[in-house]
């Protein structure tokens, strides 16, 4: 069983923050957009540009599910794997820790969104909606929520393990 799964937004700090809390655990990190992105043999940019979101997102579910079943260490998942009901089933039972974000910030961190598909055109406008729209769903499948804003990504590891070694499995 997965150790930890990091959910959040594009600049919250998923893959970063879930590798230095893998080092400080002792297990390997893994991050499924790596994974798809390695599958496909090209960049998440490209396989939006070139085969469109419908077929990446198809590719991220398969790799969130494997990822699920068979790592046992700290798993990082793309900001949209979570919009899939499947994916959300398949969270069940895994402590699962929301990275938020504000707006501010994580426009700050993404920059002008290059190589991000869904950030195509003014992208504090997009940021926001897509903070609107999936901020709940994180929050609704959190075990742990720890705020990014203002803080090192080793602050946010520290606090992360911390909170895991409060929780209970699920």
């Amino acid at each position: 069983m997965t150790l930890a799964v990091i959910v959040g937004p594009m600049g919250a700090g998923k893959s970063t923050v879930g590798a230095l809390l893998a080092e400080s655990l002792g297990v390997l990190a893994r991050d499924t957009d790596t994974d798809v992105e390695r599958i496909e043999g090209r960049s998440i940019s490209d396989i939006f540009v070139d085969s469109g979101e419908q077929h990446f997102r198809v590719l991220e579910k398969a790799a969130v599910a494997d990822a699920l079943a068979s790592h046992d260490g700290v798993l990082s998942l793309g900001g949209g794997a979570v919009l899939d009901p499947d994916t959300q089933a398949l969270l069940t039972g895994h402590r699962v820790v929301f990275l938020r974000v504000g707006l501010a910030e994580a426009v700050k961190r993404v920059g002008l969104g290059t190589g991000r598909p869904l950030l195509l055109g003014n992208v504090r406008a997009r940021i926001k909606a897509v903070l609107d729209e999936r901020a709940p769903v994180y929050e609704s499948l959190a075990d742990i929520t720890v705020d990014t804003d203002g803080r090192t990504p080793a602050e946010i590891a520290d606090e992360v393990r911390r909170a895991l070694e409060q929780v209970t499995q699920p």
